[in-house]
């Protein structure tokens, strides 16, 4: 094995296969061509970059038209930004719209890659788009020539400066920055665009090259920020201002988004501009023309009277926002539930009614009766129970931070506040969070004098919207929200029989459901909402819940252990560590397999879910640590049904994903030469 060196080529003829079977699943090729490069010394181990490739596999496939595939990801393993690259034959499906690839490169980048590494990265990305490019990658006859094609377009010194745009400008391109000014003078359109994906390493960049190119089939110039790896050049104001309309093509959050304040906009996955640049330009330039297209507000999208081919629907728009919340408010959750344990673990439950006073009476030098244990306990308690009580604030401060950035979060808060002192709970807080990021968006549109503008962000709209969402919750909502957090309490409070065991089903199928996603995150957020000591009915939801989500983890380590010749090698490996990872209650160990066969692991999982929910209501299992799954036993009442409710689970999905592999053909089942030989003549 080479050892990698600061000055290192990205790419090398070692690094390169050529007309190469690597298998029917692209799963199989990630995993050849990160063999490869942990070979060539350019990454600590091969399964650590095969599964931070699939990770950002899984979030939105990576095939392109044109039979190009560019898995990527950053990844502590690797050791220097590298490519990787395989001429399929036969080709192999990645998910492009228009079928199955041959050309793949994996771009592989250190956790804490350097600008200059991401530029050169994102510079292929860009590349990949011109037909030409492409079509000498085909017709290369040695890996020497595909080392030449591809340091051509990522090596700045090998090109003229006006041959191609310069990867240190991921404004725009260079042929529409500010040298090209007579052109955009004559144009009589220009249109302004953000793209930006998760990694930042080449969908934030191909897109871009993808939009600007529509534009100039169509006459049309187009601006583009790229907010990626490589950093980020904001467009120039007078530009934006200019500008028909802007064209978000983001999966994450745009950057500085109240630029473009006023502006009829498009939105979609960064995807779409690279399969669909025609039409969402086409879009764009509708909605400059149309007074109800939907535009962008101070901070956030508006609500536009209507809504665009390209632009987000409301249900997406919704849930991006409570996800938001929720997610902003988990840490709070996990971290004070679990000292709120550990203080129970060392102080008996009855230290919920003395550790406030213990806290401020007593010390180390000072011990309470009980000594030493009963102090911790309570320090311990208290500083849970301080975390704990921000769930709700944060809930609805990060809900209206979601909407109306900055400005929202301080009567989001006091939304969130409100809503605890009136009793309105979680539904209060969601409730209030949404009235006051959609209050401070409404008042970042106010008409005001130029030299009270600076005072809107810090002083103006979070005063009003704070006094609005505060009065509108004292004087109207407080009480009807407290009655129907009240009723819902006494409701769950008296669930006996069927009911009970229904509501354990369904808790079950959300969690197993999306394994980490938006309704696994609605169950845990219901769970956690309410989780109280005193309420019997909230630490069985809790037991409910983190048992069901343990469940496809294990069952995935379980299956890939008992009936291993149905799982590829890197699937046995997953397994391996899915057994930690559903112990301690990380649903997400199961993604792998997840995504890799979705339509034979996804219903097995759910099936085992509601087993496992149903029995843990059935037979009173209680929880009152609402994280760390089997680690926190002395959390857990009747920890006998809850290890025979998991089993059950475990089991039952095993089986049905077992059962399915073994009958039910899958379109990514793995071939026998995935396999392990010796295993498949068993």
């Amino acid at each position: 094995m080479s050892t990698p060196t600061e000055n290192q080529q990205i790419i090398a003829e070692d690094l390169i296969l050529l007309d190469a079977d690597l298998g029917e699943s692209k799963e199989a090729v990630i995993e050849r061509l990160a063999g490869v490069l942990a070979s060539a010394g350019r990454a600590t181990e091969t399964d650590a970059l095969r599964d931070a490739a699939l990770a950002r596999e899984a979030q939105s496939a990576t095939g392109l038209p044109g039979g190009i595939a560019i898995p990527h990801c950053r990844s502590e393993a690797v050791t220097s930004a590298s490519l990787g690259f395989a001429r399929l034959n036969p080709k192999v499906d990645f998910g492009a719209p228009d079928g199955p690839a041959d050309l793949v490169f994996l771009i592989a980048a250190p956790a804490g890659a350097g600008s200059a590494h991401m530029k050169l990265l994102s510079s292929l990305a860009r590349a990949l788009v011109k037909p030409e490019f492409v079509t000498s990658l085909r017709n290369a006859s040695s890996a020497a020539e595909i080392v030449s094609l591809v340091d051509g377009v990522i090596n700045p010194a090998a090109k003229p400066a006006a041959a191609a745009p310069a990867a240190a400008a991921p404004v725009s391109t260079a042929k529409h920055s500010a040298a090209a000014t007579p052109a955009e003078a004559t144009a009589p359109k220009h249109i302004v665009a953000v793209t930006a994906c998760p990694t930042g390493i080449a969908h934030t960049y191909m897109a871009a090259d993808s939009l600007v190119a529509a534009g100039e089939r169509a006459g049309v110039t187009v601006h583009v920020e790229t907010q990626g790896s490589s950093g980020s050049t904001p467009l120039d104001p007078s530009i934006i201002a200019g500008a028909e309309a802007v064209i978000f093509a983001t999966d994450v959050g745009v950057k500085g988004r109240e630029r473009f304040a006023g502006k009829p906009v498009i939105s979609s996955g960064v995807k779409r501009a690279i399969n669909e640049p025609d039409v969402m330009l086409t879009e764009a330039l509708r909605a400059a023309l149309n007074p109800d297209a939907a535009r962008v507000g101070g901070t956030a999208v508006a609500a536009g009277s209507s809504e665009s081919a390209g632009e987000l629907g409301w249900g997406t728009r919704i849930r991006q926002i409570l996800l938001t919340g929720v997610s902003y408010m988990i840490p709070f959750v996990a971290a004070g539930g679990l000292l709120i344990a550990l203080g129970f673990l060392l102080g008996g439950y009855e230290i919920s009614g003395v550790a406030e006073d213990i806290v401020v009476n007593n010390s180390i030098t000072s011990l309470p009766e009980g000594g030493i244990a009963a102090y911790l306990g309570a320090v311990l308690f208290q500083i849970g129970a301080l975390s704990f009580s921000f769930l709700v604030p944060a809930l609805a401060g990060y809900i209206s931070y979601a909407i109306a950035d900055r400005p929202g979060l301080a009567p989001g808060f006091t939304a969130g506040a409100v809503a605890v002192l009136v009793g309105a709970g979680f539904i209060g807080g969601l409730v209030g969070g949404l009235i006051a990021g959609f209050v401070a968006l409404w008042i970042s549109k106010w008409k005001i004098p130029a030299v009270l503008r600076g005072l809107m962000p810090v002083v103006i709209i979070p005063l009003f919207a704070t006094l609005i969402v505060g009065a509108i919750m004292f004087l109207l909502l407080g009480k009807p929200l407290a009655a129907i957090t009240s009723g819902l309490t006494d409701w769950l409070n008296g669930l006996s029989g069927s009911s009970v065991i229904i509501l354990g089903i369904i808790l079950g199928l959300m969690m197993c459901f999306d394994l980490g996603g938006p309704v696994n995150k609605a169950a845990y957020a219901f769970a956690t909402a309410g989780l109280s000591v005193t309420d019997t009915a909230s630490l069985r939801i809790m037991a409910a819940v983190m048992a069901a989500g343990m469940v496809p983890p294990l069952a995935m380590a379980l299956a890939s252990t008992v009936r291993s010749r149905l799982f590829t090698e890197a699937e046995r490996e997953n397994g391996k560590a899915a057994w930690f990872l559903g112990a301690a209650f990380i649903s997400e160990g199961a993604i792998p397999f997840a995504a890799a066969d979705p339509f034979r692991v996804i219903p097995s999982m759910m099936a085992g879910g509601a087993v496992t929910g149903a029995m843990i209501m059935a037979f009173d299992v209680t929880l009152s640590a609402p994280h760390g799954g089997i680690f926190v036993f002395f959390a857990i009442g009747n920890i006998l049904w809850f290890i025979l409710s998991l089993a059950a689970g475990t089991i039952v999905s095993a089986f049905l994903v077992v059962s399915a592999k073994q009958f039910v053909k899958g379109k990514n089942a793995p071939s026998d030469a995935e396999l392990d030989p010796a295993l498949v003549t068993v």
